[in-house]
C-alpha cells in the first residue's frame, strides 16, 4: 500500500467544513413549514407579491422607455430639423445629386432601362410613332425625377446618420440616469427566465444558436448589412459583407458555447441535459 504524501500538518491545515447531524435541506423545510403557518403568513405573502408587482411594473415601464424614447429622438430629431437642414443644403448645391457610386449605378441603370423600353415601344408601335424629340423629351423628364428621387435618398441617408447618434446619446441618458431601474429590469428577467421549464430554456437556446449562428444564418446577416449599409447611404462591399459574416457568427457561437458550459451547467444542470438531448 502506498502511503499518504500529505503530512499531519498539512491535513490539519486543509479548510474544514461543518456538517451538521441533519442535512440542510431538512433545515430550511422546516423553516419554510413554520413560515407557511405562522399568523404573519397571509400579510408577508400579500407584501411579497404587492414587492414582486411593483418590480415588475417598474422593470416593463423602464424597458418601453428603451425603446419609446430613442426612436421618438430618432424621428422627431430627423423630421423635425435636421433632414430640413440637409435637404436645404443638397438643393443649394444641385450637383452632388448620389453620395455614393452604387446609387449612381442604380439611378443609371433606371434611366438605361427607361429609353430602352420607349424606344421599343416606338418600334413596335408603327402607327404611332413616337419621334426622336418626344423620347428625348421623356429621358429628359426621367432623368430629373431621378434625380429628385435619389437626391432625396441621399438626404434622408445623410440625416439618418445624426438622428441615429442622438438616439443613441437619449438611450446612454436613459441608462445613466436610470440606475435602480436597471436593478428592477435584471430581477425582472431573471425572474422570468428562472420560471421557464428546462424544455423552455432549451428550446430559446436553439432557437437563438440556430437563427444567429446556424447555417443556414449567412443570409439573414447579409440582407441585416444591406439594410444596414442602405440606411447610412453606405455602399455594401461584398468583400467586408462575407468577412464580417465569416467571422463574427463564429465568434457569438463561442461565446454561447463557452456560456453554456462554463455558467447553464452550474445554474440548470437539468436544462443542459435537455439541451444536448434536443440537439442529438
Amino acid at each position: 500500500m502506498k502511503k499518504s504524501s500529505q503530512s499531519p500538518e498539512d491535513v490539519s491545515s486543509q479548510p474544514f467544513t461543518k456538517t451538521g447531524i441533519f442535512p440542510r435541506s431538512i433545515g430550511r423545510t422546516f423553516k419554510k413549514i413554520l413560515s407557511d403557518i405562522s399568523p404573519n403568513a397571509d400579510q408577508e405573502f400579500i407584501k411579497k407579491y404587492r414587492i414582486s408587482r411593483q418590480r415588475t411594473t417598474i422593470a416593463v415601464k423602464f424597458l418601453l422607455l428603451l425603446i419609446i424614447i430613442p426612436l421618438l429622438t430618432h424621428q422627431l430629431s430627423k423630421r423635425i430639423f435636421i433632414l430640413p437642414i440637409i435637404e436645404r443644403m443638397s438643393n443649394d448645391n444641385s450637383s452632388k445629386i448620389f453620395i455614393n457610386q452604387e446609387m449612381e449605378e442604380k439611378a443609371f441603370h433606371e434611366l438605361k432601362t427607361f429609353t430602352a423600353e420607349l424606344k421599343f415601344k416606338s418600334l413596335l408601335n408603327s402607327e404611332t410613332k413616337i419621334s426622336q424629340e418626344n423620347i428625348q423629351s421623356k429621358i429628359k423628364e426621367k432623368a430629373i425625377e431621378l434625380a429628385a428621387e435619389f437626391r432625396g435618398k441621399s438626404a434622408n441617408a445623410i440625416s439618418n446618420i445624426f438622428a441615429d447618434i442622438l438616439a443613441f446619446i437619449a438611450f446612454a441618458l436613459v441608462i445613466v440616469f436610470s440606475t435602480k431601474d436597471i436593478i428592477s429590469l435584471q430581477y425582472f428577467i431573471d425572474q422570468t427566465v428562472y420560471s421557464l421549464s428546462d424544455s423552455a430554456k432549451a428550446f430559446l437556446i436553439i432557437l437563438g444558436t440556430d437563427v444567429f449562428v446556424g447555417f443556414h444564418s449567412p443570409h439573414g446577416w447579409e440582407i441585416m448589412l444591406e439594410g444596414f449599409a442602405e440606411h447610412l447611404g453606405l455602399p455594401a462591399n461584398r468583400n467586408y459583407m462575407f468577412m464580417f459574416i465569416a467571422t463574427f457568427p463564429v465568434i457569438l457561437d463561442t461565446i454561447v458555447k463557452y456560456w453554456i458550459f462554463r455558467y447553464l451547467s452550474r445554474l440548470s444542470p437539468s436544462a443542459l441535459a435537455t439541451l444536448k438531448e434536443m440537439d442529438d
